[in-house]
């Protein structure tokens, strides 16, 4: 296992364990966050652990042009029910991220050490979020770290019905215009899955990250 020390430098990801870990330790600071998703990798842990740094294989990413809106969703999204922003609430987004009650999940891995350090990024015009408002209230968003060819995804929420669902596809619609390659959606859930998301090899996921 490769610990972290003050130096900003990560192993090889070809280096991780079966389960995708990188290195053990380290700290939230912006340079080393920069540095690890320009390496393919990203901090996941419990909170009062150490940080964990992870590049699983294989990779669950979408590309933007793959988007699958169902029929329903096609529907929500007609009827124009939400008003979605883009990086206009950052703060509130993350936040919401944090407290949302997850099934199978004892708290959250969003600490507040961590809900700082992406704030730092989203002031330097690194990380940035999706909002989607009811009725001037927010009821979905999502945020990640944006490599300007790559959108690295890290968390949604949903109050209410279809907001997440409708973060995402704006992302997606949005990003597609923009030539984006990828949404880095991390790891496979099924969720991701019926929204269009694949898994590919990690090799093939370093390589389209280094291309730009």
């Amino acid at each position: 296992m490769f610990f972290l020390t003050e130096k900003i430098v990560f192993p090889p990801v070809e280096n991780a364990s079966v389960d995708g870990v990188v290195a053990v330790g380290g700290d939230l600071s912006t340079e080393r966050l920069i540095e690890a998703y320009n390496q393919g990798i990203f901090p996941w842990f419990d909170q009062g652990d150490l940080i964990l740094w992870w590049s699983p294989d294989p990779r669950m990413v979408l590309v933007p042009s793959h988007i699958k809106i169902s029929k329903s969703m096609k529907t929500v999204l007609k009827k124009k029910i939400f008003k979605i922003t883009y990086n206009k609430a950052f703060e509130d987004v993350i936040r919401n991220c944090a407290k949302i009650e997850r099934k199978g999940q004892d708290g959250t891995w969003i600490d507040e050490d961590m809900t700082t350090a992406y704030i730092k990024l989203h002031k330097m015009g690194v990380a940035k979020s999706v909002e989607v408002w009811y009725e001037n209230e927010l009821v979905g968003g999502l945020y990640g770290v944006d490599l300007g060819h790559i959108f690295c995804g890290e968390s949604m929420f949903s109050k209410m019905s279809n907001a997440s669902k409708t973060a995402f596809i704006y992302l997606a619609q949005k990003l597609e215009k923009e030539n984006y390659k990828l949404i880095d959606c991390q790891l496979y859930t099924d969720h991701l899955y019926s929204l269009g998301a694949r898994e590919i090899p990690r090799e093939v996921f370093i390589s389209v990250l280094k291309s730009n």
